[in-house]
C-alpha cells in the first residue's frame, strides 16, 4: 500500500517508494529504499524535497500526527516578520514577579465568574492594572508569564486559561506593531473573552470526559452570553466585547456563533482565535493532557480554513516555533529542554541539555545558545514527552521554582 506524505514526517523504519519529485532534482541515485538510521533520515528532510510515497508493505507507517516543526519555508518567512524593540531581563530575573503575577490574576478571575454565577453585575476595573502589569511583564520578558500560564490544574483551568489568553494577546499585539494602548485592549480583550462560561452549567463545563452534542450545544452558547454580560454592564469596549462574542469564528465561515468569515472577523477577535486554542491544546485538561507547545503548533499549521494565516505566523513568531518548556532532541541525540527564545533566529533557542538517548542516562545538565557562534549541536526535531514521562521538565527551566516560591 503506497501513501503520499510529507518528507519531514518520515522516520527510522520507513520504506520510502518514491519522491514526488523528477530524478534529477534529487541527490539519491535510487528512489525506493528503507530507512535505516537517523543519518539517512536527516539527509532526506535536509534534500529540501517536500513530499515523498512510502510504501507501507515494506516499512513503518508514519505517525498520524503532523510534522515535528513548521515547514522550513514557513520558518523563512516567520523569521522576515518585523521583530518589535523591547527592552528585555534575563528570564530567571522575570519569573518570579511573573508567578506572583500569575496568582494575582487568577484569583480576580476566580472572583469575577463567581460573582457572575451570583447574579452581580460585572465590574471589570481590577481587570484594568492587572493588564496593564502583564503588559509591563511581557515587555520584560515574555516567556516567563506565558510559560508558568500554560502551567494549570483541573481547578485552575477556567481562571487561568483567561490570564494566558490575556498574555497571548499581548505578545501577539507586539509581534503585529501594535502600540500600547492597543495592546492592552487587546489584552483585556483575552482576559474578558471567556466570561460567558460562567453562565454555563458547571457539571457541562468541568465533564472529565467528551461532551456529548447536546452538551456541547450549551457550551457553543457562552460567547453570546459573555458578551450579553459586557454589554449590559457597558464598563468595556466595542473590541472587548466582540473578541467575546466572535473568538470561536473561523476564516472558512465555519465557526460559531454567527458563523462570519474573512474579513468579516476583526483583527482582534483573530487574534483571540488563535490564542484561545493554542492556551487550551497546551493544558493539561482531566479527560486529557495537554499538548507539547512545539507539537500545538505544527498541529494548529495543519488546520486549514481556521486561522488568519498572517495572524497565526505572527504569532509562531511571537512564542518562537520551540516555546519555552518544549522537549526536543538534538543532532548529537541529546534531549533538551527550551529555556529561552532568540527571535532572530527562529530554530536556534537557548536550551538546556539534560539527557543522552545514546547512553540512555541523564547527564549534567547544560546550557547551551544554539545562535552562539561556533555552536555546532543543533535542534533535530521535538521529542513528545508523553515518550519519555520525564517528571522533572518544568524545574529544568525553573517554572516549578517560581510558582513554589510565589505560593509562601
Amino acid at each position: 500500500m503506497l501513501k503520499k506524505v510529507a518528507v519531514n514526517q518520515l522516520t527510522v523504519g520507513v520504506f520510502v517508494h518514491g519522491f514526488d519529485e523528477s530524478w534529477h532534482k534529487h541527490p539519491f541515485w535510487r528512489n525506493q529504499f528503507l530507512i535505516k538510521d537517523p543519518a539517512r533520515l536527516r539527509e532526506v528532510q535536509a534534500s529540501g524535497i517536500q513530499h515523498c510515497w512510502i510504501d507501507l508493505s515494506k516499512g513503518l507507517d508514519v505517525s498520524a500526527e503532523e510534522p515535528r516543526g513548521l515547514p522550513p519555508a514557513a520558518v523563512a518567512n516567520l523569521e522576515r516578520l518585523p521583530q518589535p524593540k523591547l527592552e528585555r531581563v534575563p528570564l530567571s530575573d522575570e519569573l518570579q514577579r511573573a508567578a506572583r503575577l500569575r496568582a494575582r490574576s487568577a484569583e480576580a478571575m476566580r472572583r469575577m465568574f463567581t460573582e457572575v454565577r451570583l447574579g452581580n453585575a460585572i465590574e471589570p476595573g481590577e481587570c484594568v492594572s492587572l493588564v496593564d502589569d502583564i503588559v509591563e511583564s511581557i515587555n520584560r520578558h515574555p516567556d516567563a508569564l506565558l510559560s508558568l500560564a500554560r502551567l494549570k490544574n483541573a481547578d485552575e483551568y477556567t481562571y487561568l486559561h483567561s490570564v494566558a489568553v490575556c498574555a497571548l494577546m499581548v505578545t501577539l499585539g507586539r509581534q503585529l506593531g501594535l502600540d500600547d494602548a492597543q495592546c492592552r485592549e487587546a489584552g483585556m480583550a483575552g482576559m474578558l473573552h471567556d466570561l460567558g462560561k460562567a453562565a454555563m452549567p458547571q457539571e457541562v463545563l468541568n465533564k472529565p470526559g467528551k461532551l456529548t452534542p447536546a452538551e456541547f450545544a450549551i457550551i457553543k452558547q457562552h460567547p453570546v452570553r459573555g458578551y450579553e454580560m459586557l454589554l449590559a454592564g457597558g464598563a468595556v469596549s466595542e473590541d472587548a466585547m466582540d473578541v467575546c462574542r466572535h473568538h470561536h469564528e473561523r476564516m472558512d465561515g465555519t465557526g460559531y456563533p454567527d458563523a462570519l468569515a474573512g474579513e468579516q472577523i476583526s483583527l482582534l477577535s483573530r487574534m483571540g482565535a488563535v490564542c484561545d486554542v493554542y492556551d487550551a491544546v497546551t493544558s493539561d485538561r482531566p479527560y486529557k493532557a495537554g499538548w507539547d507547545p512545539a507539537q500545538a503548533l505544527a498541529q494548529m499549521a495543519t488546520w486549514k480554513g481556521h486561522f488568519d494565516p498572517m495572524v497565526f505566523q505572527s504569532f509562531v513568531k511571537s512564542i518562537g516555533i520551540y516555546p519555552t518548556g518544549s522537549l526536543v532532541r538534538m543532532r548529537s541525540g541529546r534531549l533538551a529542554v527550551v529555556l529561552d527564545q532568540n527571535r532572530s533566529a527562529l530554530t536556534k533557542p537557548r536550551v538546556k541539555l539534560f539527557f543522552s538517548t545514546k547512553a540512555g542516562l541523564p547527564m549534567k545538565p547544560q546550557v547551551l545558545d544554539l545562535a552562539a557562534p561556533h555552536t555546532v549541536d543543533q535542534i533535530e526535531a521535538r521529542e513528545s514527552p508523553e515518550n519519555w514521562n520525564f517528571p522533572y521538565l518544568t524545574e529544568l527551566w525553573d517554572g516549578d521554582a517560581a510558582l513554589k516560591q510565589a505560593r509562601r
